[in-house]
């Protein structure tokens, strides 16, 4: 049996899951680039104050698109965790 309302809805989250996943390769692009740019030049792969501004940016954001912020931050502090880490080993691949 074929619920047309409830496969309207998942395809509908099946797109912006798809979505998600594309927008989030881009921008896994990007921080490999400023992780290879830091370590160029020595800065150090994380940054506190700039995490911390993103995570206030992104919280009243998320208030503003009524995401609950909690969940928000969480998913964010999980990005950011990923890209240090990442940071990490391009620094220590370009200290080899």
């Amino acid at each position: 049996m074929t619920d047309e309302v409830l496969s309207q809805y998942r395809q509908s989250i099946d797109n912006i899951d798809a979505a998600l996943v594309f927008l989030l390769a881009e921008r896994f692009k990007i921080t490999k680039q400023v992780g290879t740019y830091k370590a160029q030049v020595g800065l150090p792969p994380a940054d506190p104050e700039r995490e911390a501004e993103q995570l206030a940016r992104l919280r009243s954001l998320a208030e503003s698109a009524n995401l609950d912020p909690e969940f928000s931050a969480k998913f964010q502090r999980f990005i950011l965790d990923e890209v240090i880490r990442h940071h990490v080993r391009i620094a220590d691949e370009a200290a080899d």
